[in-house]
């Protein structure tokens, strides 16, 4: 439980990294990954799992890291746009996204009580951002959009990623990562130069940014809350896990000074609510069981 808190608590910071870091959301998303692998490697060497692996595990990695590049651009984005708070909030409806995929496609069952769950979710959202869309600013507008397109992208990333461990058993969680991470910041290495952009690092306070956010939020934060999602129950760990979103927002609120007022407050609590009810309590007790197996 101390070691998925404190990983927990790590990843909250990932919108406080990419929020004082002076790089494009898309330079940033690629430090993250590219440092991120670097830290992750030795690990990985250590454990003589770095080889080739066939064809089709290298596409899926591939693809892996074309939906895991545009997850964060897109939530660097939002971030950038709307603060790390409700960037890192949004981003968090996946897991609605992920209850549809699996009602549609893997037979799940939901129970009642999570269908309230969405609705409950889209009011304290609008609690936060305002009730009268009209009046926000089309940046912030915009923000939003990719905090939505991010939570898309982060869904797919974790079916992806779950395909990738399972085609993959009795690896280790750091050659998955390391993977990932490598091919993810190849790919937006491409991708940059054609944007236009540069490369460079401009101040030793991105530079440090950056390192953490590769460091806590890329790897260790991982590492820490996968390892141990498996020793508890799901009901605690979704608690847990809100840490992650709860804190960000709070760490918006006390470091870069968002305007909060009670409802907006009410709001979060919530969308924290519905979100932990749409990750402890998706599928029916059958379903659930043969899920964890």
């Amino acid at each position: 439980m101390i070691t998925l808190i404190i990983g927990a608590v790590m990843i909250s910071f990932s919108g406080v990294w990419v929020k004082i870091a002076h790089t494009t959301p898309t330079v940033t998303a690629f430090y993250r990954v590219f440092f991120g692998g670097i830290f992750l490697l030795p690990a990985a060497l250590w454990r003589h799992e770095m080889k080739w692996r066939g064809i089709r595990h290298w596409l899926l990695c591939m693809v892996c890291g074309i939906i895991f590049s545009l997850d964060l651009i897109c939530y660097h984005y939002s971030i950038r746009y709307t603060g790390p708070g409700l960037g890192t909030i949004i981003v968090n409806f996946q897991v609605f996204i992920l209850a549809g995929i699996g009602v549609l496609f893997l037979g799940e069952k939901l129970r009642r009580i999570y269908l309230l769950s969405i609705p409950l979710a889209f009011l304290g959202l609008f609690m936060i951002v305002g009730i009268q869309w009209e009046q926000l600013g089309p940046v912030y507008k915009t923000g939003i959009y990719f905090g939505f397109a991010a939570a898309v992208f982060y869904a797919g990333f974790i079916l992806t990623l779950r395909t990738l461990q399972s085609h993959q058993a009795g690896l280790s969680i750091f050659y998955v990562l390391t993977v990932v991470s490598f091919t993810t910041a190849a790919l937006l290495a491409i991708y940059i130069p054609v944007q236009g952009e540069s490369f460079a690092i401009p101040d030793v306070k991105t530079f440090f940014a950056l390192a953490a956010l590769a460091l806590f939020s890329q790897s260790l934060g991982w590492i820490l809350i996968t390892n141990a999602l498996p020793k508890i129950r799901a009901s605690l760990s979704g608690l847990i896990l809100l840490l992650q979103p709860a804190l960000a927002f709070v760490w918006d609120v006390l470091l870069f000074q968002r305007p909060t007022t009670p409802v907006n407050w009410l709001g979060v609590f919530l969308v924290l609510a519905a979100i932990y009810i749409g990750t402890a309590w998706r599928t029916g007790p059958r379903t659930e069981k043969e899920h964890h197996s």
